[in-house]
């Protein structure tokens, strides 16, 4: 089964969904993890107490909804749209991330979170993953 997590940033929550790289495996391990939000455009990021080099997979160009580490700033990044670094609209990191997931749904809810705000990521229990976070 996939592993997911429960992201709470400010007032909004939101699932995501793990893919099977050393980078989400790495992620998965350290959880829980919490900090103060970071926005970038449309993308939200905190830093991570995880020191990781880059993947053989690691891109600017994200998709919306990704989840991503960003190695030269030990960054959990979160993508839902436009960043300053963005071409004909889509998701763009500053450099090259490690993709390690996807925000389940709704990736725009996002965009109410405000710099500053405090955020956690958390395992989901098997039993809590069919719920609405929300």
């Amino acid at each position: 089964m996939a592993r997911q997590i429960l992201i709470q940033a400010g007032e909004i929550s939101a699932t995501g969904t793990l893919n099977d790289s050393e980078t989400a495996l790495a992620i998965w391990s350290a959880l829980p993890l919490s900090g103060v939000a970071k926005r970038w455009g449309q993308e939200v990021y905190f830093e991570i107490p995880l020191s990781l080099e880059q993947s053989v997979d690691a891109r600017e160009e994200m998709a919306v909804g990704e989840l991503a580490y960003w190695p030269p700033g030990s960054a959990f990044c979160i993508f839902f749209g436009e960043t300053p670094a963005s071409i004909e609209g889509e998701p763009r990191a500053y450099s090259a991330c490690n993709p390690f997931g996807i925000i389940a749904r709704d990736p725009d809810l996002l965009d109410a979170v405000a710099e500053g705000a405090p955020i956690r990521v958390s395992a989901l229990g098997l039993g809590s993953a069919s719920g609405d976070p929300r």
